[in-house]
């Protein structure tokens, strides 16, 4: 004897409307959360971070960050999850080149702050501005001003485009 469960047409198409309901409300914020690229995330764990004091080598929130101990840190605990040597040299071997007109968010950008080489770097966040950790903590700069216009070396992108 085979017993069969009758439910009501009105039940199944309600069921079918809150499952397709449930599907349309979703899919924008699925979408959404795919647009956003791996600049963008880099940036947006950088400025999580504005604030935080400088610190001669220093590689974590807790301790303080210097320029490289920054970046390292920032692509590290980002969605990247990419290890970065602790030098700003040691960043500048890595990816390709580009262009200062063609900077993109997530960018490293390199400076000569001491007069022997690449010696600092900071994370390229569009409008021509970067975050970095400077002598007075992580804060934005302009790569505009004199000061940094005068030591920019260049640029690289590590990301996946």
């Amino acid at each position: 004897m085979s017993m069969s469960i009758r439910l009501p047409k009105n039940l199944l198409l309600i069921l079918s409307s809150v499952i397709l309901g449930f599907a349309l409300l979703f899919t924008p914020l699925l979408k959404a959360e795919a647009s956003v690229s791996w600049g963008q995330e880099v940036v947006e764990v950088g400025k999580r971070y504005i604030g935080t004091k400088f610190k001669w080598a220093g590689n974590t929130p807790k301790a303080g960050f210097d320029a490289s101990g920054y970046t390292q840190y920032i692509f590290k605990t980002s969605a990247a999850k990419m290890n970065l040597p602790h030098s700003s040299k040691g960043q500048y071997q890595l990816g390709k080149s580009v262009e200062k007109s063609q900077l993109k968010q997530g960018d490293l950008v390199f400076f000569n702050t001491d007069g022997k080489g690449i010696s600092f770097v900071g994370i390229y966040d569009g409008n021509g501005n970067f975050l970095a950790a400077t002598s007075k903590g992580v804060k934005y700069q302009s790569l505009n001003t004199k000061y940094w216009k005068d030591r920019y070396v260049g640029a690289k992108r590590i990301l996946k485009e």
